[in-house]
């Protein structure tokens, strides 16, 4: 798998794909909405990206930006293999990637600075451990980050952090939370339990993490329409997640779509033998309308972006 994610122009996100798949992506892009592709690192680290665009018939262009305005060059393929071939080994950090074709440096009007934040200690401390909250759960990107940060603090009276504040706030706390979870070893807790509910889905269940909602409605996504076939569900909103980050465990529902005790209960068992398999320890007294506790957890969601 290739440590990037790749963004479509329909919306489509495709997160560690393999060249093969990278390739095809490539090779379909051209028709009308679907022109262009955006690979970003996982985690995802601002002003570093690859980017390729074409139209049917026209030639492949294809740009780079390493770190920031003053590093972004492109230049134009005629083979979509040889596209795939550059962006696979840009993906990939390889050395001399981007040799054998002339890149020429794009040129982009210089940014407007942007005035600091004029909060007060009080309104800036909630503003960040607010987003130090968003990035712990693990669950965001920088750009909903970004978005938080702007929308936190907005009041009848006023907007008191502008876009351009928020981008430069979140990319500071994004990037500090990247340099703590580098130091991580190994598999994680939450990693463990998205390999368990990958499991799930496989073995005919609907699953959801981080439901932005309560469980009501959580339960109302988690539909049997998302896992075709599906017996039943499980799933946890971000209020578990925020329990779990505060080590308190991670409390997750399950049920029946049939709505009986039976199979609710058979898929409560189904979900306890996936983490314990996933290598994390449950609670559950076994009953069917009970939910089951992972804990001890130590919750460290990596970042993607």
């Amino acid at each position: 798998m290739l440590e990037i994610t790749v963004r479509t122009a329909d919306g489509e996100r495709l997160v560690r794909p393999t060249p093969e798949e990278l390739a095809a992506l490539v090779a379909r892009i051209g028709a009308d909405g679907d022109r262009f592709l955006i690979l970003q690192r996982a985690p995802d680290l601002p002003d570093v990206f690859a980017q390729t665009w074409h139209r049917s018939g026209d030639v492949y262009a294809v740009e780079h930006r390493d770190g920031s305005v003053e590093r972004h060059f492109g230049t134009l393929f005629d083979d979509p293999g040889a596209v795939a071939a550059a962006l696979t080994g840009w993906a990939r950090e390889e050395p001399g990637w981007d040799a054998g074709k002339e890149w020429s440096r794009l040129v982009f009007p210089p940014a407007p600075e942007v005035p600091p934040l004029d909060l007060s200690t009080v309104d800036l401390t909630d503003l960040e451990d607010r987003l130090r909250l968003e990035l712990a759960f693990g669950y965001t990107d920088l750009a909903r980050l970004a978005e938080l940060a702007e929308d936190y603090l907005v009041t009848a009276e006023g907007r008191p952090v502008s876009p351009a504040q928020a981008e430069v706030l979140a990319r500071r706390l994004w990037l500090e939370r990247i340099t703590e979870q580098a130091a991580w070893q190994g598999e994680t807790d939450p990693e463990r339990l998205t390999r368990a509910f990958e499991a799930l889905e496989r073995d005919g269940l609907s699953t959801r993490e981080h439901c932005p909602c309560v469980a009501d409605r959580c339960r109302t996504e988690t539909d049997p329409g998302a896992t075709p076939g599906a017996r039943g569900f499980v799933h946890f909103h971000y209020q578990n997640t925020a329990q779990a980050v505060a080590g308190a465990g991670l409390t997750l529902r399950h049920g029946a779509f049939d709505g009986s005790a039976e199979t609710s209960t058979a898929v409560g068992h189904r979900l306890v033998a996936a983490l314990h398999a996933a290598g994390l320890h449950t609670v559950w007294d076994g009953s069917p309308d009970q939910p089951v506790t992972v804990t001890p957890l130590d919750w460290h969601r990596r970042l993607i972006g």
